[in-house]
């Protein structure tokens, strides 16, 4: 399965280019983050299966364009807002599934084009 070259991503190891991990014997499969293939496996959230195939900048402020990821990986904070399937959600707490559709979101995003 390919690996996201999305911006904010970075070869750190956690896995390794099968999709797997060294020591875990789950299932892999892939989803899309932003047009791009990324690995995860199974009882994974998105923001896990994203952080593992290193990407760590999800979306960007709205005042400030600063980056933003997972923060306080329990729901509470909305860092890591995404959209999954065209629906708005923490990423810490969406389970993630083969062939999803997850995009970063933009707070001025209407009709798939950002204003």
């Amino acid at each position: 399965m390919n690996r996201s070259t999305a911006p904010g991503k970075h070869d750190d190891g956690l896995r390794v280019p099968d999709g797997s991990t060294a020591n875990d014997s789950r299932g892999c499969f892939s989803f899309s983050f932003n047009g791009e293939f990324v690995t995860a496996m199974e009882g994974d959230t998105v923001a896990a299966a994203l952080w593992a195939c290193g990407i760590k900048v999800f979306r960007q402020s709205p005042r400030t364009g600063a980056p933003r990821g997972v923060f306080c990986a329990m729901g509470v904070c909305q860092e890591c807002v995404v959209r999954v399937n065209g629906r708005v959600c923490t990423s810490c707490n969406t389970p993630a599934e083969p062939g999803m559709d997850v995009q970063s979101f933009s707070l001025y995003q209407v009709d798939g084009a950002s204003t």
